[in-house]
């Protein structure tokens, strides 16, 4: 049919035809919709008219639907149910639509399978859309309307004051090193101690120090110049450099657990008074949506990383991977374990 000629239908005759086939007469049809059943007749009788065929067999008590009516009724059905939903309902009140949630890789591995579990069980008819991205990235996608929610750091700063946020979790930082370096036999490393080694920290590039990065605020408020040799998003190519000898890596703990830790170990630094404060961030002007209310109380309330006492021991002397302990932590308000895990910026 031609859309221009939807403007013939109206959705109360829908509505009647509907009521009548599904109670079977249309006094009942009139009692369900509170109408009188004159309406109702007036109703039935314009929608056979445009569609130029019998709806109801009215010589039989009580009426039965025709060919042509039982091909109609689920077709009538769909329609009442898709206004339904657009007019922003669902049958049992609940949220719907769809979210778009910008996330960085390392955060996303730790956060999405718990999310999804939760959202299917609590939130069926919401829809989750993945934008994953490099960190520095994620404030501009929601700024611009292209996700409604974003997973990021607080550092470096979002620019503008367009968007609210609400800190999750808190990371420490850790020194990446090989196994074979004595620095792994140490429960712990000093920023001091690394200071005057070569270090593989996170950046872009050659680009100079700057005070907008955890590793570089932890320095600067140490009174030290560290010694950097490279900068990396990618924390399994940070892992790479250090697993060949090229330097000592400094970065958040989540980001080690997406990678392949074969050959390198994480050490907690002692005294690096910055960490990661990675937080949920959506615009200040968005819309009410009870869909994005849905996801963000969710996110909220799933379990956090926790930063383990100790996160190393050497490898193996066959030069095995290194053993990397685990915490579990429980949320009463999920009732679920989840393993505890650590973050980077921009992977």
């Amino acid at each position: 049919m031609d859309l221009s000629q939807i403007h013939r239908f109206r959705l109360d005759w829908i509505t009647s035809f509907v009521a009548v086939a599904r109670h079977g007469g249309f006094s009942a049809a009139a009692a369900a919709l509170y109408r009188s059943q004159p309406r109702i007749s007036i109703h039935v009788a314009e929608l056979e008219r445009v569609l130029g065929v019998r709806l109801f067999d009215r010589s039989v008590h009580p009426i039965v639907l025709t060919p042509e009516g039982r091909a109609l009724l689920p077709h009538a059905e769909a329609v009442l149910l898709h206004v339904q939903q657009l007019c922003g309902g669902t049958p049992d009140g609940s949220a719907r639509g769809e979210v778009r949630l910008a996330i960085y890789p390392s955060a996303a591995a730790f956060l999405l399978p718990d999310l999804l579990v939760q959202l299917g069980r609590l939130h069926p008819q919401v829809k989750l859309g993945l934008r994953e991205g490099p960190t520095v990235l994620l404030d501009e996608l929601v700024l611009g309307g292209a996700a409604d929610l974003a997973v990021r750091p607080v550092l470096p700063p979002v620019e503008g004051g367009k968007l609210d946020h609400s800190v999750l979790w808190h990371e420490p930082l850790v020194a990446v090193v090989r196994a074979r370096d004595p620095l792994a036999r140490q429960a712990r490393v000093e920023l001091t101690e690394l200071a005057g080694l070569r270090l593989i920290t996170i950046g872009e590039g050659e680009e100079e120090a700057s005070s907008q990065f955890e590793t570089n605020l932890a320095f600067d408020q140490a009174g030290l110049s560290p010694q950097v040799v490279f900068r990396s998003n990618q924390p399994q190519t940070l892992v790479a450099l250090v697993r060949r000898g090229l330097g000592i890596g400094v970065t958040n703990a989540l980001a080690m657990t997406t990678s392949n830790l074969e050959g390198v170990g994480l050490v907690p630094i002692a005294d690096a008074h910055y960490q990661r404060d990675v937080a949920l961030w959506w615009r200040s002007d968005q819309p009410p949506s009870p869909a994005v209310d849905a996801v963000r109380e969710l996110i909220r309330a799933l379990p956090r990383p926790r930063s383990p006492a100790q996160t190393i021991a050497p490898s193996s002397s066959s030069g095995g991977p290194p053993f990397i302990r685990r915490t579990r932590v429980r949320n009463p308000a999920m009732k679920a374990t989840t393993p505890s895990a650590v973050n980077q910026l921009g992977t």
